[in-house]
């Protein structure tokens, strides 16, 4: 009986998710020939048809088991070949163009946008994002680790990363395991016979580390991997597979231009040793002690003693010396002049050429050429490598994904597996100035389409022009025609904005400071005033007393003034009551008594005069 789901531990529901229970559909076909399972019926062409197709089943599932079977095969003989490439991959490291096109690959795939995040999380769900932005912004921390896992993933074409899980908190961190000591044993490479039963535990997809001895199920590694060539599956293809025979081809090339030029390049005396009637025999003897005072002591054997010619290179300042016997002999000292070809490189500009495009990166982004009119071409060149960088990120963000779903489901989000979407932002600005482009030229070309022609129809319907145009279907056309009434609705709506909110109280805090008399404009002198005054009205025309001036002596504005001053600072909270506002109280008493007694003298001159 099979066990209850809800009695499984988190561990035991991962494991039958994504261990021997969970093949993602690629287990071996099993088919049973047994009489249970033949049609029961009383009519023999049927029961001959059935019959005949479940032998035809047994047949077909026999034939996946071979095929599959030689998975284990393949991998077993590019075993050696892989340890062999990833001991090639370290020694090309240290070549500066390839560690340079390196460098790119990782750079231009971990581009940051305007915000400055590499990686883009898209979910209806604000916790489901909010989620996946701390596992791989705060456990993870692919902005420093995610561009060291996509360089060792182009240098090596695959990068194995160790998951630590919690059963709590999901996945709280990952290490960097060593590429070339982990394989990866999948479902295909038990080796069995055609009816041989298989273990449940060989059936799933695992990771053995061969050093330590360890075995990790798949969620517990991360396998970053290029899909490229299937002669290296279950692996990944390095970037650098291409140009391992190149560069090979180019190390010799310089080793070779360096002892040319070390060789050739010094200048050479020949030495004219005049030797007259000696005996031949004693020729050399006398030339080489002739030699023996301009040229260094011969080069010794530390293990032998002997001294060994053949180790005994000229250096840059020795030279010839040749025995004559004409002492009529014109320029005793000649000069033999070095290497005249030493600046022609062009067999390394050849091979760095196939070397570049075994790469796929423009030769300006390495250095070798500055880009000419105006960056254009470099422009076209940086929408094909654009493509390259694309195929890298694809490849990442499937096991980014992989690494999301398991947090989710150990923190119990089985639900909510589907529901984000993660990306990685385009590197190449001419790819989206381009693609600017062409959607202009669609909406104009759209546009011209369903334009009615004076006295005649429009070329196409819009309903025509969307599907071959934008490629719309015809669910997409009602969809497309559903949103733009709501819109409309919506736009709508926005225009009476006005007569439904009435108020917003956006501006009640100024309007409160600032606020004047409705229908005056503050700080406007009353009507009979004259401006700067303030002071009592002078008396009507014709004589007479002039009218008593008002209560306050026209400072009846003064003490709301005051209030208001009063509350502006208490809702400051930079001053105290008791200390600040009884200073500032005499302080503001005192400009009023003054400004009262101005007003008096005022009054009393203004009646003299009269």
């Amino acid at each position: 009986m099979e066990q209850n789901t809800n009695q499984l531990t988190v561990w035991q529901r991962l494991n039958k998710a994504f261990g021997p229970n969970s093949l993602l559909g690629q287990d071996v076909p099993t088919h049973k020939f047994d009489k249970k399972e033949l049609l029961k019926t009383r009519d023999r062409n049927e029961f001959e048809k059935e019959k005949l197709q479940a032998q035809q089943s047994l047949y077909l599932g026999n034939q996946w088991t071979k095929i599959e079977s030689n998975l284990y095969t393949q991998a077993i003989y590019y075993e050696p070949t892989r340890l062999a490439a990833f001991y090639d991959y370290e020694s090309m490291e240290f070549t500066p163009e390839i560690s340079t096109a390196l460098d790119i690959y990782a750079e231009e795939s971990t581009t940051p946008n305007e915000d400055g995040h590499i990686l883009q999380i898209y979910s209806e769900s604000k916790r489901i994002k909010g989620i996946l932005a701390d596992l791989f912004n705060n456990n993870l921390d692919i902005n420093t680790n995610l561009q060291m896992w996509i360089r060792n993933t182009c240098k090596y074409g695959d990068n194995f990363v160790y998951l630590k899980l919690n059963p709590e908190k999901g996945i709280i961190g990952g290490v960097q395991l060593p590429n070339i000591e982990i394989e990866r044993l999948e479902s295909g490479m038990a080796l069995k016979t055609m009816n041989a039963e298989v273990k449940p535990s060989e059936k799933s997809l695992r990771f053995n580390w061969k050093d330590k001895n360890m075995e990790f199920n798949t969620f517990e590694i991360a396998h970053f991997r290029l899909l490229g060539d299937d002669r290296k599956l279950p692996y990944g293809t390095s970037m650098l597979e291409k140009a391992r025979r190149i560069w090979k081809q180019l190390v010799l090339a310089e080793d070779a231009m360096l002892i040319y030029r070390t060789s050739r390049a010094p200048e050479r005396r020949v030495f004219k040793v005049f030797v007259g009637n000696m005996d031949d025999k004693d020729v050399e003897a006398y030339v080489q002690r002739v030699a023996n005072k301009f040229k260094r002591d011969q080069v010794v054997d530390h293990k032998t003693g002997n001294v060994d010619l053949r180790f005994n290179q000229m250096a840059v300042d020795q030279d010839y010396f040749i025995p004559v016997r004409d002492a009529t002999q014109t320029m005793p000292i000649e000069t033999l002049a070095g290497g005249t070809n030493l600046s022609e490189i062009a067999d390394i500009e050849y091979i760095q050429k196939k070397l570049v495009c075994a790469l796929r990166i423009p030769k300006a982004y390495l250095g070798f050429e500055e880009p000419v009119g105006d960056g254009k071409n470099l422009s076209l060149l940086d929408i094909r490598f654009a493509r390259t960088i694309n195929r890298i990120q694809k490849n990442i963000l499937s096991e980014l994904n992989k690494i999301a779903i398991i947090h989710l489901f150990l923190l119990g989000f089985e639900d909510e597996l589907e529901n984000f979407t993660l990306g990685l932002n385009n590197p190449s600005k001419q790819a989206d100035l381009l693609m600017v482009d062409v959607w202009k030229e669609k909406v104009t070309l759209y546009k011209d389409m369903v334009t009615e022609i004076p006295n005649t129809l429009a070329p196409t319907s819009a309903t025509w022009a969307k599907k071959h145009i934008f490629g719309f279907s015809d669910e997409d056309i009602k969809l497309d025609a559903q949103r733009q009434r709501m819109e409309r609705a919506v736009a709508a709506e926005l225009a009476n904005t006005a007569t439904v909110i009435t108020h917003t109280g956006l501006f009640d805090t100024i309007d409160k400071l600032y606020k004047s008399t409705s229908g005056t404009t503050a700080g406007a002198p009353p009507e009979g005033a004259e401006l700067g005054g303030g002071g009592p009205p002078l008396p009507p025309p014709g004589g007479g007393p002039p009218p008593p001036p008002e209560p306050g002596g026209g400072l009846e504005g003064l003490p709301e003034g005051r209030n208001k001053l009063e509350n502006l600072l208490l809702e400051d909270g930079d001053f105290k009551i008791n200390s600040s506002l009884g200073a500032i109280e005499e302080e503001l008493l005192k400009i009023l008594k003054d400004w009262h007694i101005y007003n008096k003298k005022n009054y009393e001159n203004r009646v003299i005069e009269i």
